[in-house]
């Protein structure tokens, strides 16, 4: 997945279909917060968001940074997907 993080608008952005679909982020300290999803017109491919997401998991694992899940749907992930909760900062369950 060809995933490119546009630091400038502080989001994880790919291409779908021609369009774009990205993920908003913010950073304090080592722990980054993801803050919205923006997903093109008529989208709802949420296997291909789960795998856009489970790469987000690996750039935070390889940046070493725990991620802070501001939205509904990124908790759900977590949910199901336990195997990247050791990404969750102390004192943040889900």
């Amino acid at each position: 997945m060809d995933i490119k993080d546009n630091t400038f608008a502080r989001q994880f952005e790919i291409m779908v279909d021609g369009k774009l679909l990205s993920l908003e982020y913010s950073f304090q300290e080592k722990k980054i917060f993801l803050t919205r999803i923006n997903q093109p017109d008529g989208f709802s491919d949420e296997n291909f968001l789960n795998d856009f997401l489970k790469n987000i998991m690996e750039i935070a694992y390889e940046r070493k940074l725990k991620v802070v899940p501001i939205l509904p749907k990124i908790a759900l992930f977590f949910r199901k997907n336990p195997t990247y909760k050791d990404l969750l900062p102390p004192g943040i369950k889900i």
